[in-house]
Order: C-alpha cells, then structure tokens, then sequence
C-alpha cells in the first residue's frame, strides 16, 4: 500500500475518533482570521489528488465559514407572521462560499480546489488551492495554464464543489434544465 493510502487512513481515523490533535488544530483555526494563508496542506494526499503541486506560483489558504442556514432580517409591520420564515438554506454549499472567500482574498490568484479539514459547533473548514495568474512557472506547466483560461472559474461553478451544486454530476431524466445553467434554460423558455 502507498504512502498516501497510510496518510488518508489516517486523517479518517483522526475524523471518526475525534482524536486530540484534531482538537487542536481545530481549537487554533478558530481563532486565525476567516481566510489565513497557510505554508502547506494540512491534508496532502487530498490536495495531491486534487491537482496541488509543491511549486511556486501555488498557494495554499484555509477558509472558516459558519456553519447554519441563512437568517434573514425580521419584517415589520403589515404581513402575516406566519410567513415571515427568517432562516434559509442556501442553493450552493458551504464548500463554494469558502472558495469565493478565498478567491476575494487572493485577487490574483484563480482557485483550483478546495476540501474538506474540519469542523466544530459553529464553522467549518477547508483549504482552498491557488494558482497565481501571473506567475512564469504556472504558465509553463501544461496543466495549471489550462485552467488559467478559466477567469474567475470559482464564481462561474467551475471547480469540483461548483459542478456539484449546478447538478452536473447527474445525468438523464429530469436533469434537462440543468445544462448549461438553470437560469440560461428558463431564459430559452420565456423567449419562446
């Protein structure tokens, strides 16, 4: 077996038992900034499978996101209590909030991926990985200049959790209106 089915082994191990430097970590991430540049991944095998390279012109960020529906402001006056619901779920996940954060954070920077390292009562975490637009050794490479193409990928739902939550992923009956977004498909619809 590879090294790095021993080192996911071991992050699922970590996961399940809540071990202690777990709480650690987690303990110190929440009180780092929302969106913290970080020398290396905290995962590496999932940030290897995910397209990280140990180069320069790659940049690695956790981001913190809370956790929970979105409260909206309470109405006043001249509506029915009743319909008055003030939390919402959000239509993407937390997984593409955090790599818009990081995105913002990074202006000049394209996000490539993010996973999934923690979480506690109130946030979430993940590492999000960059690739930095204007740097020679990322256009050089084969596989990071494709993605450069891509401006602003992460706000299009481009990356992996994007796909995700636009319904890409399923295939056949009932995904008609999915392809290439719902709102350009309700768009087709009206003109005609």
């Amino acid at each position: 077996m590879g090294i790095y089915k021993h080192i996911d082994r071991t992050f699922q191990d970590e996961y399940k038992q809540r071990g202690e430097l777990l709480k650690r970590r987690i303990t110190q991430w929440r009180d780092e900034p929302s969106v913290n540049r970080i020398e290396r991944p905290t995962n590496i095998s999932r940030a290897r499978k995910l397209g990280y390279k140990a180069k320069e012109g790659v940049v690695m960020a956790r981001v913190k996101v809370e956790r929970g529906l979105r409260k909206r402001r309470k109405m006043r006056g001249g509506r029915k209590p009743s319909k008055s619901g003030r939390f919402y779920a959000y239509r993407k996940s937390l997984q593409s909030m955090a790599e818009e954060r990081a995105a913002r954070k990074f202006s000049n920077c394209e996000v490539l991926n993010s996973y999934f390292v923690g979480q506690d009562g109130s946030y979430k975490f993940f590492e999000a990985i960059l690739i930095d637009r204007s740097h020679p050794a990322i256009a050089n490479d084969p596989y990071y200049s494709q993605v450069l193409h891509n401006k602003g990928r992460v706000y299009r739902g481009l990356t992996s959790s994007g796909v995700k939550h636009r319904g890409m992923r399923m295939k056949g009956f009932g995904t008609k209106r999915n392809r290439p977004s719902v709102r350009s498909s309700q768009r087709g619809i009206l003109r005609v």
